[in-house]
Parts: C-alpha cells; sequence; structure tokens
C-alpha cells in the first residue's frame, strides 16, 4: 500500500482530501447541533444560528481541504492550481457566511420587534435601521469578497497597480459613472441614522398617500391607497420634502369642511357632532370641534375637527362625521343646507330655486 501511495501520490491527497471532507462535515453538523441547542432560548441568536448553518457547512470542508493542500508537496503535479481554486471556493464561501451572519442579525432584531403591536413606533424605528444598515453591509461584504478573489490573480494585481497608478482620469470618469450608486448607498446610511422616514409610515410624496412598504438599498416602495405601488429614489427623501404623518406618533387630526346658511345654528350642530364621534370607534376621544371658519358671499364655511390614533381610522372618521351632520341637517334643518339665489324677472321679489 505505501509502494502505492509513493508511486501515486495524487491518490495520497484524494485520500487525504476525502478524510478532511467527512472530517468537516461532522464538526459541521456536530457544532450545529450544539449550537441551536444552546441558542434556543434566544431569538437574536437563534436567527443567526439558522442564517449561517448552510453557509458554514461549505466553509468548514473547504478549511479542511485547504489545510491539506497547503500540507501536500509543492512538486505534486497542478497543485498550485488546486491551491488557488478551493482558495476561491473559500473566498466565496467565506463571503456567503458574512452575508448569512449580517441577514441573521436582522432578522433576529426584527423578530425581537414585531410591528403587530398597537404602538410600533420604536419596533418601526428598529426595524428600518436594521433592514437599511443590513443591506449596505451585505452590499460592502460582496464587494469586499470579490475584490479578494480578484486579488488572488497576478494579472489582475497589475491592472490594479496601473490603475492606481493613472487613477486620475478614470477616477474622475468612474466617480461621475457611480454617482447615483453612491449616492443612493450614502442616502441610505442617512435615512437608517437620521430616519426621516421609517417601515409603515404615512407619507405624501408628489401629493399621492401612501405607506412605507419597503426599503431596499436604492429605492422606497410606498404603497398607496388604492393598491398602486409608487417606487421612489432613497435620493429623493434626502433632496426633496415630503409630509410624514408618522414621524413621532400616529396620532391625527381630520377636518372636516361643510358649507352652510347662514342663519344655521352651531349648538345643535355640536351636540350632534359630538353624538356621532362617541359611537365612532375610530375616535380616540382628544379632540372634537367645530367652529365657523370663514364666510362667503354666499355661505358660512365651518369646519369640523376630529381626531384618530392613526391616518387611515382618521379618513373614516372624517368621512363619518360628514355624512353624519349632512343627515341631520337634511333630517332637522332642511332649510339651512346652501342654496342658489336667483332673481325671476316674471315674478315679483327674490326666489330659491
Amino acid at each position: 500500500m505505501s509502494e502505492v501511495l509513493a508511486h501515486s501520490p495524487w491518490l495520497a491527497a484524494a485520500g487525504a482530501a476525502l478524510l478532511a471532507v467527512v472530517f468537516g462535515l461532522a464538526v459541521h453538523r456536530a457544532g450545529g447541533a450544539v449550537l441551536r441547542r444552546a441558542s434556543r432560548m434566544s431569538v437574536l441568536l437563534s436567527s443567526m444560528v439558522r442564517a449561517c448553518e448552510h453557509p458554514a457547512g461549505a466553509v468548514i470542508p473547504l478549511v479542511a481541504l485547504q489545510v491539506v493542500w497547503q500540507a501536500a508537496p509543492d512538486t505534486l503535479a497542478y497543485i498550485g492550481t488546486v491551491r488557488h481554486a478551493n482558495g476561491l471556493a473559500l473566498i466565496a464561501a467565506l463571503t456567503w457566511l458574512a452575508i448569512a451572519f449580517v441577514g441573521g442579525i436582522s432578522s433576529g432584531v426584527i423578530a425581537r420587534h414585531p410591528v403587530d403591536i398597537a404602538d410600533n413606533l420604536h419596533a418601526r424605528r428598529i426595524q428600518t435601521q436594521a433592514k437599511v444598515l443590513s443591506r449596505t453591509a451585505m452590499v460592502v461584504i460582496l464587494i469586499a469578497g470579490a475584490a479578494i478573489g480578484l486579488m488572488t490573480f497576478p494579472g489582475a494585481r497589475q491592472v490594479g497597480a496601473s490603475l492606481l497608478a493613472s487613477a486620475g482620469v478614470i477616477g474622475i470618469v468612474g466617480g461621475i459613472a457611480a454617482r447615483p450608486v453612491f449616492s443612493n448607498l450614502i442616502a441610505g446610511l442617512q435615512l437608517a441614522l437620521a430616519q426621516p422616514i421609517r417601515l409603515d409610515d404615512v407619507l405624501i410624496v408628489e401629493g399621492e398617500w401612501g405607506r412605507v412598504e419597503e426599503i431596499t438599498g436604492t429605492y422606497v416602495v410606498l404603497k398607496i391607497w388604492d393598491e398602486r405601488r409608487l417606487i421612489v429614489p432613497l435620493q429623493w427623501f434626502i433632496e426633496h420634502p415630503f409630509q410624514n404623518w408618522t414621524r413621532t406618533n400616529a396620532q391625527i387630526h381630520q377636518p372636516v369642511y361643510l358649507f352652510v346658511d347662514f342663519a344655521t345654528p352651531l349648538a345643535p350642530l355640536r351636540a350632534e357632532l359630538e353624538r356621532i364621534v362617541k359611537e365612532a370607534p375610530e375616535w380616540d376621544g382628544r379632540t372634537a370641534q367645530l367652529v365657523a371658519v370663514d364666510a362667503t358671499e354666499r355661505a358660512m364655511k365651518i369646519r369640523l375637527l376630529v381626531s384618530s390614533g392613526a391616518a387611515g381610522t382618521a379618513f373614516d372618521l372624517g368621512c363619518k362625521v360628514r355624512e353624519g351632520l349632512l343627515a341631520f341637517m337634511a333630517r332637522e334643518y332642511p332649510q339651512m343646507l346652501p342654496k342658489l339665489r336667483t332673481q325671476d324677472p316674471y315674478v315679483a321679489g327674490p326666489l330659491a330655486s
């Protein structure tokens, strides 16, 4: 047997590589079982272990193989190519593991802060930071892994040195070409740290009302009230003003305007408004106000101001108040609803039509 191995060194190396792979898979399986059991009580740790399980299954055998190839004699045919190929595979696996590790942390943080609660402002802040920062870190890790893999080729190192030596014009051209990418990357970091918007925030963008459904590394998906989706680049939120109705909390006031006759008594309308909001589940009990805010040459303008705990329910509450007061006036004070008065030339005196 020793004579066969002496005459066939690749057979010995292949046998050692096979044993290394088996040993690496055994270590991965045993270590994974231990880590899963140890992390059961922690949502964050459990998420990290689950995310890294498959990448680690590639990294550990490749590390064991790299040890075998490095220990193999340099006189072995094609050993340099095998070492290089295994090194590239190991770099790719390590990049995969790092990206999975970051994703596991992000998923664990999101799982620890669910948004399906009444007061989810803090949870939405944490989730936004976790998603944006994790995606930015993943992009950086991917670029770093690709750069390290390319630098293992001597030709790539020479090209890199040449580019650095003549980086003047190329740097300017590359910077101009990559400006949208880097501007969105920097805007994503600004949004994650300053947080002018968060997931599930209610925004008014370009006159459209909607909720932040998704924040990616380059754009924000706004779900419009009629099920449309508005795609907005991250940089837009840094350079343009917009309305955020849930910046500090979800509470909001909803105005409702009605035009009535000048002689309309306001006290019964206030009493009816109070009755309507008390029966409405959307009202949060803070504000129910009726005032005359303007008077034109034809009618008096009254404003009904009601409050609610969220933007969606505030709109529904405003509709209920408007419908309820119009029905009340049509039933109790039909003559006080606005009418257009004209002068009939064939009848003496003004007539209402």
